[in-house]
């Protein structure tokens, strides 16, 4: 009798044990569960830590809350100024609602990753090749709310949106690359015209205070021999002005003139 007893104990003692290893579940810090019973949901959402449900008749489904960084394949179009380009982008979303991410989407991951791609696709239609270029910014926080507003009800947040990358026709970066050579070259010819256009006016200037002092030419002049002579490679042939002989002569003191010979008498 006492052996069938301790029988009897150690199989139920065993079939607890069974029971509480069936029964016993542990959710991550990082993961919520969604209990199914005979397939409907039950309770709460569990939170992270240890939990039991019923074996055999209670299902627990495991959904991640953290960030994941999804990369949207390149998707090729037709921008409004009919350009062919390819751009690729990254979406950055999290589920804030376990409950909706399992019961009201089938799978939550590839219905945003369907939904980034045809709301890239529609960004590029309507979108200039400038502002893939240069308004990234605004492109993005687009897209983000064009795959935002469906998700939202899917119990997935849309974190962020980036554009990666935008490809280019090589015909396309050739003429790109003339029309950026033929603007630096247009403002290089501006900036020597204006640079002309003030030395002009300089000398100008310098003209009309020269005329006043004629000697401040012959200055001008000899300063300008003796930078041209400090460069000792080349051959200096200096015309002699008419007006600097006429400068030196009335600068040289006169010599007192003769008195005139005697008259002589008839």
């Amino acid at each position: 009798m006492l052996q069938e007893l301790l029988v009897a104990g150690v199989a139920v003692g065993s079939a607890c044990a069974v029971y509480a290893a069936a029964a016993a579940r542990v959710v991550k810090q990082y993961e919520r569960g969604v209990v199914f019973r005979l397939g409907r949901v039950v309770g709460e959402v569990r939170g992270p830590g240890f939990t039991t449900v019923v074996p055999f008749v209670d299902k627990l489904l495991k959904v991640n809350m953290q960030i994941v960084t999804m990369p949207v394949p390149a998707q090729e179009g037709i921008t409004r100024d009919n350009v062919t380009v390819r751009v690729d982008a990254v979406v950055y979303f999290k589920v804030v609602d376990a409950a909706d991410a399992i019961i009201k989407v089938e799978d939550y991951r590839f219905a945003v990753s369907q939904m980034a791609q045809t709301s890239l696709r529609s960004i590029i239609g309507k979108s200039d090749l400038d502002d893939l270029l240069s308004n990234r910014e605004k492109l993005n926080q687009g897209l983000e709310l064009m795959i935002d507003s469906p998700s939202i009800g899917w119990g997935v947040q849309i974190d962020r949106v980036e554009i990666k990358d935008v490809s280019l026709p090589e015909t396309m970066k050739r003429s790109m690359a003339r029309q950026a050579e033929a603007d630096r070259e247009r403002r290089a010819r501006i900036i020597n015209a204006d640079a002309e256009l003030q030395a002009s006016k300089k000398l100008a200037e310098a003209a009309e205070q020269m005329s006043e002092q004629p000697a401040a030419l012959q200055l001008r002049l000899l300063q300008t021999v003796v930078a041209v002579a400090a460069e000792k490679n080349s051959t200096l042939v200096l015309p002699f002005p008419v007006e600097l002989l006429r400068f030196l002569e009335r600068a040289q003191p006169q010599p007192p003139q003769p008195p005139p010979p005697p008259a002589v008498e008839q």
